[in-house]
Parts: C-alpha cells; structure tokens; sequence
C-alpha cells in the first residue's frame, strides 16, 4: 500500500470508527494509522485527509 493510499484509508477509519466516543472497535481506526504511519505518513497528513474528506 502507498503512502497516500494508506492515509486516505486511515482518515476514512477514523471518521467512521474513532473520535471521543469511540463507539465501535477503536482498533480498526488504529490498525489504520500505524499502516499510514508506517508507510512514511506523519499524523498531520492524516488530519489533513479527514479535514478534506470531511469537506472541510
């Protein structure tokens, strides 16, 4: 998995499965960053994506 491709996936996991609430597995949404993470992303590129799939 690229670098951009795992970011995307990652913003994507932690729109749906993360934030304060947590309601559903808080491990997909991790399991999705540290694939991000690894492949070179910093977090910053993470909140970027949300910000821009959140249409922000």
């Amino acid at each position: 998995m690229d670098r951009q491709t795992a970011v995307e996936a990652a913003a994507r996991e932690v729109l749906a499965h993360g934030g304060p609430d947590a309601l559903t597995d808080p491990h997909a949404a991790l399991d999705a960053m540290g694939r991000a993470l690894d492949a070179g992303a910093m977090h910053e590129d993470i909140a970027a994506e949300m910000r821009r799939q959140r249409g922000e």
